[in-house]
C-alpha cells in the first residue's frame, strides 16, 4: 500500500459522449505510478517522505536509530518511528542532516529505548503507511495518531489527526542527531501560543551547517515545556541540545497542522518562506499543489507499456532523479555561502547537494534534456561556489565543501552545458575550470609534477582513480580551451588528458599503481579492493577513459584483445572467499552496477562492432537491477545518478563521454517514449517489432538510416523521431558497420 490511489487505474483513452460532444482523452496521471519506497529496503538509501522537485525541504520519517541502512533516516525493515525531520540526503553513503525533529505523542504510550536516545517513538505498520510524490502518511500505532506530510519548496507541512486525549504533546527536538550529524548550537524561542522559531547549527559530513526555522501551528498550544540537555528551562533557550514540548488537549479526530519555513541564511528568510509559499493551514491544498508540480515534471517523458511494474520503476526513477541537487537560497537570493558568509544569488536559484563524482556521468546530461530551465541555475551555483572558495565544488552540501570523493567533476558538467548552448558567464566558467585543475591540493600538485599520482601511506590514497579522473576532466578543459581559442591551454590540458597512460603496465595490460620512483606496485591483484582505487578495483577503473576509448583499445592490444577483456569483465565472477566491500553490489562478473565507475562499460561493445552485446547487457541491467519494491536498487541511488542511468538507458541511449554531447545507442525498454525537449518540440523513440525481440537490427532518425552508434544532443533537442527496428538475430544486429564518436571532437 505505497500510494493511497495506487490501485486506481486511469483509462487513458476514456471518452464521454453527450450528444455530438466528444471529450478529449483523459491525461494519464503519472504520479500514480511513482513508488517512493523503492530503495528504502536495501542498499539504495532513499527516503519515502514529502518533497517537491529539487526542494529545500525533505520532510520524512526517522527511525531514530543510527546505521548504514538508515543513512536516509528510514529503513523499510524497521518497525518504529521516532519522529519526522525536515532534511534528508537521497541515496548517499553519508549520514547527515535530519534537522528539526517533530514527534506527536499522547498518554497512550510512554515507552523509551536507549537505541534512539530515549526519545518517544511509536510502532508502525506498512499496511497503514503510504507515500506518493509530495505526500507521506503513516499511523503511529502506539498513539493512534495519523501523521501526514507534504511540502512546498521551502516549507514542510505536517498534519496530525489525534484520538481524544487531554495529554497530547508535540515535541520539537533540535538536539536529535543521527549517524555523522551533531548539533553545535541550537535555539528555540516561543513567539506566542501558535508560533515558535529558532535555529539548528550542526556539523557532520558538511562542517558548518546552518538552518533557521519558523514554525506555525493551526491550533494554539495550551502550555509548553522547554528543555536544555533534558533539564527544564525557560524560553528562549540556547544550547547544544534543546527541545520543546507543546501541550494540547485533543478531541476525537481533531487535527493539528504545522508549517515549518526553512532558510540557511537567517531567521527572516524562514519567516518569508512561510509568508510567500503558504497562506492558511489547508493541508489538502498544499498536497494538491505538490502533486501538480510533480505531475508536470513527470509528463516530460511519456512511455507506452502494458507492464505496470516497469512503468512504476520508470516514473519512480524520474522522481528520484529530481530529489537532488536541492535548493539552498531564499526567495530573495540569500543563502549560506561556502565561505561561511551570507551570500546573495542574483538572478538565479542557488542549488547545492552536488554529488558530482556520481552525477556528472548521467544525471547532469539528463538535466540538459529534461531540466533545461534549471541547468543555468545549477551552473551558476557551481560558479558561485568557485567565487566563494577559489575552486569549483567537488561534493558540496548545505553551503559547504565536503571534499568527498575525487576529481574536479564540476568541469565536465560546465563544459557540457557550454557546448549545449546554455547561458552563463563563459569567461568566468573557463577561469573556474582552469583554476580548479591547477590548485595544489587533493594531490593535484603531485599529478601536475609527475603526470600521475603515486601511492602513499594514506588510507584512501586512490592514486589510480584520481589520476584517471583528473585526466578525463583535463580533456574537458582542453576542449573548452580549444573552442575559446586558448591554444596554449588546449595543448597543455590535452597533454595532461593522456596521463592515464602513465599508469598503464604494458607487461600485464593493467592500469596499475606506481610508487614515487615510478615502479609498479607488486604484488598486484586486479580484483582486489585496495586503497589505490576509489571504492573500486582495477577491473572497474580499467575502462574509465571515456575521452579516448580508441587509445585504450590500442593500449590493450587491439579490438580482439579489448573484446576478450571486456567479455571477462562480465563473466569473471568474484570467488566465494573474495572480500567484497559494501559498495560492490549489482555484480555481473566484475561489473558492479551499484557503483558508478562501471556505469558506461556495457556500452563499450559499440566500439567493437558488437552492439548486440551492449543491447543484451543493458536489457539485463534494466530488468534485473531495478525492481518495483523496497529493495529495488542494487546500490546507493546517489543523488539521481542510479535513476538517471535507468531513464536514459530505458529510452535507448547513454552518454559514455558525458561532456561530448553524444549518446551511445543501446536498446529501448519500452515500445514508445515521447520526450518533451522544450520549445514546443518532442523527441519520440519508437520501436518496430518490439515484442519478443531482444536486439536492434537498424535505427533511423527522421526517416533516414543511422549509420553510426550514437545520436547527438542537438538532434535530440531539435525534436524528431528515432526508430529502432528490432530482431531476435544477434548476428544481424552486429552486421551493421557503425561509426563511433571520434576523440577530440565535440558533437553538440
Amino acid at each position: 500500500m505505497w500510494t493511497r490511489r495506487f490501485f486506481l487505474i486511469l483509462t487513458v483513452a476514456s471518452f464521454c459522449c453527450c450528444g455530438d460532444e466528444v471529450r478529449s482523452p483523459v491525461q494519464e496521471k503519472l504520479t500514480d505510478y511513482v513508488n517512493p519506497f523503492i530503495g528504502t529496503g536495501g542498499p539504495g538509501n532513499t527516503y519515502p517522505g514529502a518533497t517537491v522537485p529539487y526542494g529545500m525541504v525533505q520532510l520524512s520519517p526517522d527511525i531514530g536509530i543510527p546505521g548504514w541502512d538508515r543513512i536516509a533516516g528510514y529503513y523499510y525493515q524497521d518497525s518504529i518511528i521516532s519522529g519526522f525531520s525536515h532534511t534528508h540526503l537521497t541515496g548517499t553513503g553519508a549520514g547527515d542532516l535530519y534537522d528539526i525533529l517533530v514527534m506527536p505523542t499522547n498518554s497512550r504510550s510512554s515507552k523509551r529505548i536507549a537505541e534512539n536516545g530515549f526519545r518517544p517513538y511509536s510502532r508502525y505498520s506498512h499496511d497503514r503507511e503510504s507515500a506518493s510524490p509530495g505526500y507521506y502518511g503513516v499511523n503511529l500505532l502506539d498513539f493512534n495518531i495519523k501523521a501526514e506530510l507534504t511540502a512546498t519548496k521551502r516549507v514542510g507541512i505536517h498534519r496530525y489527526t489525534f484520538p481524544k486525549d487531554e495529554e497530547t504533546t508535540v515535541y520539537v527536538d533540535l538536539g536529535y542527531a543521527l549517524n555523522w550529524d551533531r548539533p553545535t548550537d541550537t535555539y528555540i524561542e516561543v513567539v506566542n501560543d501558535s508560533i515558535i522559531k529558532g535555529h539548528r547549527m550542526s556539523t557532520g559530513w558538511a562542517k558548518d551547517q546552518r538552518l533557521y526555522f519558523e514554525m506555525h501551528f493551526s491550533r494554539p498550544f495550551r502550555s509548553y515545556t522547554v528543555f536544555l540537555d533534558d533539564e527544564k528551562t525557560t524560553s528562549p533557550v540556547k544550547g547544544t541540545h534543546t527541545k520543546i514540548a507543546l501541550h494540547y488537549s485533543m478531541e476525537e479526530d481533531e487535527q493539528l497542522v504545522i508549517k515549518t519555513g526553512l532558510s540557511t541564511a537567517g531567521q527572516e528568510g524562514a519567516a518569508k518562506a512561510l509568508e510567500q509559499e503558504t497562506a492558511g493551514f489547508d493541508f489538502n491544498l498544499y498536497e494538491k499543489k505538490a502533486k501538480k508540480v510533480w505531475e508536470k515534471e513527470l509528463q516530460k517523458i511519456k512511455i507506452s507499456s502494458d507492464d505496470r511494474d516497469k512503468k512504476s520503476v520508470f516514473y519512480t526513477m524520474m522522481y528520484q532523479s529530481m530529489l537532488a541537487p536541492t535548493l539552498l537560497s531564499d526567495s530573495d537570493g540569500k543563502y549560506k555561502g561556502a565561505n561561511d558568509t551570507v551570500a546573495v544569488a542574483q538572478g538565479f536559484d542557488r542549488y547545492d547537494t552536488f554529488s558530482l563524482w556520481d552525477t556528472f556521468r548521467a544525471a547532469h546530461p539528463l538535466y540538459t534534456i529534461t531540466q533545461q530551465e534549471r541547468v543555468p541555475d545549477m551552473i551558476n551555483s557551481m560558479l558561485a561556489h568557485y567565487k566563494e572558495t577559489g575552486t569549483l565544488p567537488v561534493w558540496s552540501m548545505q553551503g559547504n565543501e565536503t571534499n568527498m570523493m575525487i576529481g574536479y567533476h564540476a568541469v565536465p558538467v560546465i563544459v557540457d552545458a557550454y557546448f549545449k548552448g546554455f547561458d552563463f558567464d563563459v569567461n568566468l566558467a573557463y577561469q573556474a575550470c582552469r583554476e580548479s585543475a591547477m590548485v595544489d591540493e587533493r594531490e593535484i600538485d603531485v599529478y601536475k609534477e609527475k603526470g600521475f599520482i603515486p601511492v602513499d601511506g594514506q588510507h584512501e590514497n586512490w592514486s589510480v582513480s584520481k589520476t584517471m579522473e583528473y585526466a578525463y576532466d583535463d580533456w574537458c578543459i582542453a576542449m573548452f580551451a580549444k573552442d575559446l581559442g586558448k591554444v596554449d591551454d588546449y595543448t597543455y590540458f590535452l597533454e595532461r588528458s593522456e596521463n592515464w597512460k602513465n599508469l598503464y603496465n604494458d607487461k600485464n595490460s593493467w592500469l596499475q599503481p606506481r610508487d614515487a620512483s615510478g615502479k609498479f606496485l607488486e604484488p598486484f591483484v586486479p580484483k582486489e579492493y585496495s586503497p589505490y582505487f576509489c571504492e573500486s578495483n582495477a577491473w572497474h577503473y580499467y575502462w574509465f577513459v571515456p575521452h579516448d576509448v580508441e587509445g585504450l583499445i590500442a593500449k590493450t592490444g587491439g579490438q580482439e584483445r579489448f573484446g576478450q577483456k571486456l567479455d571477462s569483465m562480465f563473466t569473471y565472477a568474484p570467488s566465494p572467499e573474495d572480500k567484497l566491500p559494501i559498495f560492490s553490489t549489482g555484480m555481473i562478473g566484475q561489473y558492479a552496477h551499484g557503483n558508478e565507475p562501471s556505469h558506461h562499460v556495457a556500452y563499450l561493445y559499440n566500439y567493437l562492432d558488437r552492439p548486440s552485446k551492449t543491447q543484451a547487457l543493458i536489457r539485463e541491467i534494466l530488468v534485473g537491477q531495478y525492481k518495483n519494491e523496497p529493495n529495488g536498487h542494487c546500490g546507493n541511488e546517489d543523488c539521481g545518478q542510479m535513476s538517471s542511468w535507468y531513464i536514459l538507458s530505458a529510452l535507448g541511449f547513454y552518454p559514455v563521454n558525458p561532456a561530448q554531447g553524444v549518446y551511445h545507442l543501446g536498446i529501448p525498454l519500452f515500445e514508445q517514449a515521447v520526450v518533451d525537449v522544450g520549445n514546443d518540440k518532442t523527441f519520440m523513440i519508437k520501436t518496430e517489432n518490439f515484442k519478443a525481440n531482444a536486439f536492434v537490427k537498424s535505427v533511423s532518425l527522421n526517416g533516414k538510416s543511422l549509420k553510426r552508434s550514437y545520436i547527438t544532443h542537438k538532434e535530440i533537442v531539435s525534436g524528431g523521431i528515432l526508430v529502432f527496428s528490432m530482431t531476435n538475430d544477434s548476428e544481424l544486429a552486429d552486421s551493421r558497420a557503425l561509426q563511433t564518436p571520434q576523440i577530440n571532437k565535440i558533437y553538440h
